[in-house]
């Protein structure tokens, strides 16, 4: 857990430089503390309420190295999406969703 503190950190300082950044991350923070993102810690599925319905959303799933492990475009109904996360090994992940509707991150723990 501290790693993933640090390294969220040092990514934050580096991608933070410009105003532009500032406020985009703004958006994707604040959107963040509306989502609802369970179980956590999740086994097989991890699922994502609070999302805005988009017919091709990108999902991205990062390690803590910064490695992209899981890559989808799926369709958001309901505001939710489901991410099937078994084949995934024990750690923190990060959650990009990128859609034309909205870019939003979280995180989540793998058992």
């Amino acid at each position: 857990m501290r790693l993933f503190l640090i390294l969220t950190t040092i990514f934050l300082c580096i991608y933070s430089n410009t105003n532009a950044q500032n406020t985009i991350e703004h958006r994707i923070q604040k959107h963040t503390q509306n989502l609802k993102v369970f179980p956590n810690p999740a086994t097989n599925v991890v699922n994502v309420l609070g999302l805005k319905n988009a017919t091709n959303a990108n999902i991205t799933v990062v390690d803590t190295y910064g490695t992209t492990v899981l890559k989808h475009n799926w369709e958001i109904k309901n505001n939710a999406i489901n991410i099937p996360i078994s084949s995934l090994s024990s750690g923190i992940y990060r959650i990009t969703i990128h859609s034309n509707e909205e870019h939003v991150q979280t995180k989540f723990l793998k058992k």
